[in-house]
């Protein structure tokens, strides 16, 4: 009974540690370094070495964190290896996951054993307990992060042959690393246990693996009949979480039944069955989507259990006496990691720009090397802190070194698509109207009667050959770049789009990846192609649903609404960028502004800020102001520019922007 109540006391502490360990590891962002950097260095603060607020003896206690972690972090790793995302790179694919497999786990693990004399915690050793450890460190090595990965392509907007393979790779060799790690396990607990090897033995690993992938089978169509059920989201992953900690405590029991009752033991690799039964789901299932859906709402709160606890579990005693051989062990694997991946390329027949710098996208790693390390060295307690203290540094220092070297990779094989950086940089303010109709004239009239530059740009030549009122309309033949040069829409503030969907697409991607145009306002024909469009920062005006809003907020806010639409003469909005350096650095409350100029928001970085009195202003900030005209000028020759193209200047649209009426001959829409 005491023992549970220590279990119920600690973790209530634990509890209390992970939810201020998940707010202070986000401050670690601001210094470009990773979350789980963070939650490790939090948890050695309050481990038993510094704090003290989790105490040694609390940590075999919480040794059931560690296995409900693990289970879910084997779900998410196999909730990545959906099959019909990695056709048509399975060449570079297979031969490069072969190349790390191979030749990366045998140059590291031969490396490792011929200089364990060298290592403190190995030298003593036997020979035969040498090999073990190098065969597991071997494996370590070899495994890499899938959501960081994943979490880098999705910041560069990373598209292309070579991201595909990368992530490719990544997933299916987290699976292999699973196996790898099962065999060198068994034939781990052969040789320590001083057992003689003879042909059953074989017979016996296979027996394990085969028992592995079965109970993977049987895992998978159990989650299948749980997420059948009609039950709350959160019940379903409380009993997901359950399922996997159940996996565990089978393994733990058929190795105990094993040693009782049979002439030989049996181990199953429970984070391979929860691999297994995640990739059952996201391929066979009816309810992949589901289960991604838990996976991707659950993982967090685990990684925060799990890395918080892995860091107060880190001998700070040791880790001073074993930098120098973790230093070692990371440039170790960058040099085995680059071989294994080099011929990898070279056997896929990659192309030779490719092949230089492959080897850079598989540097991190994260959740499932951790979760090796973790397994290792609670199985092995006589060497398993100094194993432990040394793999996780490794880890740490790939953590620091993987996401730079992986960014700068897809930058150099010209796959990265985020947006081109023009922070700061001063552009003359242009307005591109990309479509010739009565809208987009309107539109350009009213933008010029604001003291806009406007352009219009169409791809009728009849049309661009006629006069508009003054208006410069431009012919355009197709929109690819040296297009876009050529009419000078590089140079552009402001896209206004009123072309369909797919082609306004077109566009959007084109200015954001190679021009960063600041401003992408576009007319919305399906609702489809709406999340394309916000993953690009572009502004959707869809009329039917814009109408209905504007007549609410001219219900529920008259004044504010009338001053957006410009139906107040006297009163005006603008956004203004900061462009004057003798103002950078004072605080809003001691801008001497216009009695009439109020600032509504500030927006730096393209990030909206909560703007006080005491906020500091920053070379580049946009801030949002109200008031009259006069005013607004006077604050526009102080802040060294002139305003933003502002699409809340549309005073002669108001409401015709947002009816649309299609022509009887289907026609543009007028």
């Amino acid at each position: 009974m005491d023992i549970y109540l220590d279990i119920i006391l600690f973790l209530a502490g634990f509890l209390i540690v992970t939810v201020a360990a998940s707010r202070l590891s986000l401050y670690f962002l601001k210094v470009k370094l990773p979350i789980i950097t963070g939650l490790l260095v939090i948890g050695i603060i309050v481990g038993p070495f510094v704090l003290k607020l989790i105490p040694s003896e609390s940590l075999s206690r919480l040794n059931f964190i560690n296995d409900i972690s693990l289970s879910f972090i084997a779900f998410a790793a196999g909730a990545e290896l959906y099959l019909a995302e990695l056709k048509g790179r399975m060449k570079s694919i297979r031969w490069i996951t072969f190349g790390q497999l191979f030749f990366t786990f045998i140059l590291s693990s031969s490396a490792i054993y011929f200089v364990s004399d060298y290592i403190p915690f190995m030298s003593d050793l036997a020979t035969h307990v040498k090999l073990v450890i190098s065969l597991l460190i071997g494996t370590i090595f070899v495994a890499r992060s899938p959501v960081s990965a994943i979490a880098i392509i999705n910041e560069m907007r990373a598209k292309g042959p070579f991201t595909k393979t990368v992530i490719g790779v990544v997933v299916v060799k987290e699976f292999l690393v699973i196996i790898l790690f099962t065999i060198c396990s068994s034939i781990g607990n052969v040789l320590i246990n001083n057992v003689e090897f003879d042909a059953k033995l074989v017979f016996i690993l296979i027996g394990e693996l085969s028992l592995s992938f079965f109970l993977g089978y049987i895992l998978g169509k159990g989650i299948n009949l749980l997420l059948s059920f009609r039950m709350s989201t959160t019940v379903k992953s409380i009993l997901l979480i359950v399922l996997g900690y159940l996996v565990f405590v089978l393994a733990h029991q058929v190795h105990f039944f094993s040693q009782k009752y049979l002439s030989f033991d049996i181990y199953i690799e429970p984070l391979l069955i929860c691999i297994l039964g995640g990739f059952y789901i996201v391929n066979y299932s009816e309810f992949r989507r589901e289960f991604s859906k838990i996976v991707e709402k659950v993982t967090p709160m685990i990684y925060i259990m799990f890395f918080t606890l892995t860091g107060a579990s880190l001998s700070l005693d040791t880790f001073a006496q074993t930098f120098v051989i973790a230093l070692f062990f990371f440039f170790l694997r960058l040099i085995v990691i680059g071989i294994g991946t080099f011929l990898g390329g070279i056997l896929a027949n990659d192309p030779s720009h490719t092949r230089r710098s492959s080897w850079m996208p598989y540097v991190t790693q994260a959740g499932i090397s951790l979760g090796l390390v973790s397994i290792v060295s609670q199985k092995y307690p006589e060497w398993g802190v100094e194993f432990g203290t040394i793999l996780i540094t490794v880890i740490v220092l790939n953590l620091f070194v993987g996401p730079p070297l992986f960014k700068w990779a897809i930058l150099k094989v010209g796959e990265s698509h985020r947006k081109h950086d023009v922070m700061h940089e001063k552009r003359d303010k242009k307005v591109f109207i990309f479509g010739l109709e009565g809208q987009s004239l309107a539109l350009a009239r009213q933008l010029m009667n604001s003291d806009i530059w406007v352009k219009m740009a169409t791809r009728d030549k009849e049309k661009a050959s006629h006069e508009y009122q003054g208006i410069p309309v431009v012919h355009i033949k197709d929109f690819g770049l040296e297009e876009m040069k050529r009419i000078g829409a590089d140079s552009a503030d402001s896209f206004v789009l009123f072309y369909q969907d797919e082609e306004s697409l077109e566009i959007c991607e084109l200015a954001y990846e190679q021009f960063g145009t600041r401003h992408l306002v576009v007319r919305l024909h399906d609702r489809k192609y709406m999340k394309r469009f916000q993953e690009l920062g572009a502004l959707i005006v869809e009329p039917a649903s814009m109408l209905i809003s504007l007549m609410d907020h001219l219900v529920r806010s008259p004044i504010a609404t009338s001053i957006i639409l410009g139906m107040d003469e006297s009163q005006d909005t603008v956004d203004i960028e900061m462009q004057n350096a003798d103002l950078h650095g004072l605080s809003l409350r001691d801008l001497k502004l216009p009695t009439d100029v109020i600032i509504l928001a500030t927006k730096r970085n393209e990030n909206p800020i909560i703007s006080t009195g005491y906020t500091r202003l920053r070379k580049g900030d946009v801030l949002t102001l109200v008031g009259s005209k006069e005013s607004l000028e006077k604050v526009k020759l102080k802040f060294g520019q002139q305003s933003e193209a502002d699409f809340r200047q549309l005073r002669g649209l108001k409401m015709k922007l947002l009816t649309k009426i299609k022509s009887p001959k289907g026609g543009d829409y007028i």
